[in-house]
């Protein structure tokens, strides 16, 4: 991400350059001149209050915005191990059922290979 001193740096760089090249390629008077960069340098200082109060604006979202994902990460977390628990305990008392189940399935598949093979 470009740090605000660069961001400044740039601009800065920019308007000079800018500065000196209409300088040197501008027809008119000096004093058309000085008045044309005049009303230059108040649009530049609007835009750049314009620019420092959007960069607040989004600085202000932002934040709030990781504080609500933050939130609702947590809350979320919580519900799963919640869910987690709960199916724990529901599954926990039919667990030996459930082996037993397993076992017997398995060892009817046995039966039929046994079968199949046979035949």
């Amino acid at each position: 991400m470009i740090s605000k001193k660069s961001l400044v740096l740039g601009v800065m760089v920019g308007g000079a350059i800018s500065t000196a090249a209409t300088l040197l390629s501008t027809p008119a008077s000096g004093k058309d001149f000085r008045n044309r960069a005049k009303d230059q340098g108040i649009e530049w200082k609007q835009m750049f209050g314009n620019l420092k109060q959007d960069a607040l604006r989004l600085k202000n979202q932002l934040t709030k915005t990781s504080k609500e994902g933050a939130a609702l990460v947590k809350e979320l977390t919580q519900e799963m191990k919640n869910s987690v628990e709960e199916w724990k305990l529901a599954v926990e008392p039919h667990q030996e059922n459930i082996y037993e189940y397993l076992d017997q399935i398995e060892s009817s598949l046995k039966d039929l290979e046994e079968k199949i093979d046979k035949q």
